[in-house]
């Protein structure tokens, strides 16, 4: 079964049986699964506005859903604890690395909810294995999973039975945000290890 029949088989699912068909979907993608789930959130805002899905009920499961993938993969991580430490031991840059993860997590785990998606899991297990706060995590991944439904559920809405356009447009910037925040990172490092 190719991607194009496994999202065909999931739209159907989503159709009949509802916002949990759907929960089911993005849960199973934020634990790693490698589901468009974006693609599964615009449609679903296009069944929104054509009567087939209850709006409160869909984003109440779709958001509960979500954060519950998220907070699964985030709890994998917590338990890859010790093997990572075993690995790298508790040297000067693993320190390091927490502490900075500590200090500026919360903007990596909301803008990956909804900006960066494809690196949101290794994310949810960085956050995990670094022992971040969970209450802090899951707000901060509710937060961001919240203004991802209501963007693209958004924008199915509005556009309709124009959403399979939007999504394509959406996944082609996707990659593009990626590499754009990848290359942000990479030109702060480089000059920060010259100014030090």
């Amino acid at each position: 079964m190719n991607l194009s029949d496994l999202s065909s088989s999931l739209l159907t699912m989503i159709v009949t049986y509802g916002a949990f068909a759907l929960g089911a979907v993005v849960f199973l993608a934020a634990v790693g699964l490698p589901f468009p789930s974006t693609f599964f959130v615009l449609a679903s805002g296009a069944f929104i506005q054509q009567g087939v899905l209850d709006l409160v009920s869909t984003m109440i499961v779709a958001l509960v859903c979500v954060v519950l993938g998220d907070t699964t993969s985030y709890g994998m991580g917590r338990l890859l604890r010790h093997i990572v430490v075993a690995r790298v031991g508790e040297t000067a840059p693993w320190r390091s690395a927490e502490s900075y993860f500590q200090r500026r997590g919360a903007i990596s785990i909301y803008l990956t909810r909804f900006l960066l998606t494809p690196i949101a899991v290794p994310i949810n297990l960085v956050a995990g294995t670094s022992e971040y706060a969970p209450m802090r995590f899951v707000g901060f991944a509710a937060a961001g999973e919240l203004t991802w439904l209501v963007i693209f559920g958004g924008l199915g809405y509005v556009f309709g039975s124009q959403w399979e356009y939007v999504s394509d447009l959406v996944s082609n910037l996707s990659g593009v945000f990626v590499g754009i925040a990848l290359l942000g990172i990479g030109i702060f490092w480089l000059t920060r290890k010259r100014s030090a």
